[in-house]
């Protein structure tokens, strides 16, 4: 019989809509072990990708103020805790990377009256958590981000039967898409490059872009499609400019349901270590990921891809301790940024792995 503790279930996942996607296979764990009712505590930017993992079943919105420092004040927070409440949970499971604590959120659902609550941490949370997993990342070892809340699931038991990344594509989206594509005359092979960051030190210089650009547009001949939020429009705009014949900038043009069909229709992504690339992961689209050397937990799961890693500037590099370590241990060696032709390599060689079609001089 399906335990009672699993029927409802407060999943939280306070983060980008990049890492509630990696925590996705946990959650449909859950849901396919105990037919648990998943809801979803997250952030208002995890919250958008929402509507395309079929595992969730309800999302709370919060900025929760150890995640962001701009988060909600505290008569919002008990406003939040009494609307848990409400919800009458039978357990919460907290997913962090290895960074976070899950304390504070273990102290909502404490409050908020879920029997059971599930967490790593590193010191020992006592009452706060009624299922310790004693926390060993980054020291002992380093799991993938995937791995890591699969790990937390299975404690109470949970499994899942494919533990790849999974999006839905709607109807609606991919028709829109459609139009917009043939509003600008691409068709059905095209190259897209995803150059915008959530964080200063993940950026890959705009001119290099551009050489990129500009080294795939000769080599295959296909159109390269820059992407981004309506915020990126200007640095959109100016590589795909730069680039010239063939680029076309779709910044700010399409929501995330478009985004994702587009990725799924892709030869190949390019893209920064953002949220795209685990949407390019679920798609199954291979990408050339330049990986700013920040958490060796997110990389592409299970995908086809190249990483390209480059060093994250001195001043901008973060003063957590976990995260130092890790820096000191794994990234002692100042790697500048990819050249342009090694970017182009690395999409030459995935393609051809793939056995996608090149014109000869490309082969």
């Amino acid at each position: 019989m399906t335990p009672p503790s699993c029927r409802n279930v407060l999943c939280v996942r306070a983060d980008n809509m990049g890492d509630v996607i990696m925590s996705s296979p946990a959650m449909r764990a859950l849901k396919e072990s105990f037919g648990s009712r998943i809801t979803l505590l997250t952030s208002p930017a995890g919250s958008i990708v929402v509507p395309y993992l079929s595992c969730v079943d309800d999302v709370i919105v919060a900025a929760l103020p150890w995640v962001k420092s701009d988060g909600m004040d505290s008569g919002a927070l008990l406003a939040l805790t009494g609307e848990i409440q409400s919800r009458s949970f039978d357990a919460a499971i907290i997913f962090t990377v290895y960074s976070q604590s899950a304390l504070p959120a273990g102290m909502l659902a404490y409050m908020a009256g879920i029997p059971v609550r599930v967490a790593y941490a590193r010191e020992n949370p006592y009452d706060l958590l009624t299922h310790w997993a004693p926390d060993q990342e980054p020291y002992a070892h380093i799991m993938h981000q995937v791995e890591r809340d699969l790990s937390l699931v299975k404690m109470l038991g949970a499994h899942v039967a494919e533990d790849r990344l999974l999006l839905e594509k709607k109807l609606n989206s991919d028709f829109a898409l459609t139009q917009k594509l043939e509003a600008q005359g691409i068709g059905d092979a095209f190259i897209i490059l995803h150059p915008g960051v959530s964080e200063t030190k993940r950026e890959y210089p705009a001119e290099y872009w551009i050489a990129v650009g500009k080294l795939l547009a000769d080599a295959f001949g296909m159109p390269l499609l820059v992407t981004g939020s309506g915020s990126e429009k200007t640095l959109a705009y100016r590589i795909a400019a730069g680039i010239g014949e063939g680029a076309v900038s779709l910044a700010g043009t399409l929501n995330l349901g478009e985004f994702i069909a587009l990725v799924g229709r892709s030869v190949c992504v390019v893209s920064v270590n953002t949220g795209t690339i685990h949407i390019a992961a679920a798609m199954q689209t291979p990408a050339v990921v330049l990986y700013a050397q920040t958490n060796p937990q997110h990389t592409p799961w299970k995908s086809p891809h190249a990483l390209l890693p480059f060093s994250v500037p001195v001043n901008l590099r973060s003063k957590n301790p976990v995260i130092r370590h890790v820096a000191d241990r794994l990234y002692t060696e100042e790697i500048p940024f990819p050249e342009p032709q090694r970017v182009f390599e690395a999409v030459r060689e995935l393609l051809a792995a793939a056995d996608t079609h090149l014109p000869p001089a490309v082969l």
